[in-house]
């Protein structure tokens, strides 16, 4: 049950990053959706700038530990959603870098919602 409810988060963590970075496209279909991504943006930039641990990371490994797991037996898991959230080798400099993508992705995004009100 722990290791669902890990891979459970996991799964979700994912989800938010992809919110975090292309969230704001969603605002061509409902509007309302501003109203939680730029709050989530901020929060993921924070997070990159800071190089801050996300809190659902220490979730995943609470629940990896109460399941007496290092880390996840699922190889789809592992081996793709795991490599996209936690990379090899990440270093500052490379979260500094997706910060800056993060920042540039989402002011293109929101400059496109701008000129469309206008």
């Amino acid at each position: 049950m722990y290791e669902f409810l890990a891979t459970l988060t996991l799964v979700l963590h994912f989800l938010f990053i992809i919110f975090v970075i292309f969230g704001a496209l969603l605002f061509f279909i409902k509007r309302w959706v501003l109203y939680f991504h730029i709050p989530a943006f901020i929060y993921g930039a924070y997070i990159e700038f800071t190089q801050t641990i996300c809190p659902l990371t220490y979730l995943e490994n609470y629940l990896l530990t109460k399941a007496n797991l290092a880390t996840y037996s699922t190889t789809f898991i592992q081996n793709y959603l795991y490599s996209i959230i936690y990379p090899i080798n990440l270093t500052k400099e490379i979260q500094i870098s997706l910060g800056i993508a993060l920042l540039i992705i989402n002011g293109i995004i929101y400059g496109f919602i701008i000129k469309r009100k206008k």
